[in-house]
């Protein structure tokens, strides 16, 4: 069932929201080749702490996976789509795109945003990845509107991922937050033919996430029951924002 939320609750979501952006900010100053992804964990967890909030991730249990998540900040490098583990072993290097995906409880209300990040300097098309990933976001952020469907926000973000060529990650998607880490409704990132849409309402809480890979679409989950990389070898990108449907439009509340 769809809750949605008032719009005091919505402050609150945004407050946290500002926090959160900031945390990812200052964990993006630290990516540099040599830093390891545990240290970037470690260091978004010491941020949650200082501005009172909680880490949503660590310890959350997918119905999906067999183990919780064990860390606060999914760190997932090129081929990696989503929920790569932080590592003590895991290096940065000059040439790689990082994904941080990070979500928190503020006063009771939860958020979530992720952005993919440079190491250095990178490929052009691992740039024109990045670029088109983040554009297809903001498109299908563009299509909310109270009385306005699902299925415009993951055809806006289809059709400017598959225009240029790129493939879009089709088992996972974005939902609904806010009371819960994840809520109901699920977001696609594409929309096929059959589905049941669902209309949006003012007060709805979605966090629209595109995963665009530079190869196919196709995604496999590695031994450790959490990282989703690309079949195919290719690099991924992935960028999020929770935003709150109004009756004019949106509100972005993550920045």
């Amino acid at each position: 069932m769809i809750k949605l939320k008032n719009q005091e609750q919505i402050k609150i979501i945004a407050e946290g929201g500002k926090i959160l952006a900031k945390i990812l900010d200052l964990v993006e100053k630290r990516i540099k080749p040599g830093v390891t992804t545990a240290e970037l964990n470690d260091y978004a967890e010491q941020l949650i702490k200082e501005y009172g909030a909680t880490a949503s991730f660590k310890g959350y249990k997918a119905a999906w996976a067999e183990h919780v998540y064990p860390a606060a900040l999914c760190v997932s490098t090129n081929e990696e789509v989503v929920h790569g583990i932080p590592d003590d072993n895991r290096r940065l290097k000059e040439g790689d795109i990082v994904g941080l995906d990070c979500g928190i409880k503020y006063k009771g209300l939860y958020t979530d945003m992720a952005r993919t990040v440079a190491v250095g300097v990178i490929t052009q098309e691992a740039r024109r990845l990045m670029t088109i990933t983040k554009d297809s976001l903001y498109l299908g952020i563009k299509e909310i509107k109270s009385g306005k469907k699902l299925s415009d926000i993951a055809k806006a973000i289809q059709a400017e991922a598959e225009r240029n060529g790129f493939g879009v990650v089709r088992q996972m998607c974005g939902h609904g937050v806010g009371f819960a880490a994840h809520e109901e409704p699920q977001v696609p990132n594409f929309w096929p033919a059959g589905v049941p849409d669902a209309v949006l309402e003012e007060g709805m809480v979605l966090a629209i996430e595109p995963m665009l890979n530079l190869g196919g679409w196709e995604v496999d989950t590695l031994d450790d029951g959490w990282t989703i990389v690309t079949s195919d070898g290719s690099l991924s990108a992935h960028f999020e924002h929770t935003v709150a449907v109004t009756a004019d439009g949106y509100q972005i509340l993550t920045k």
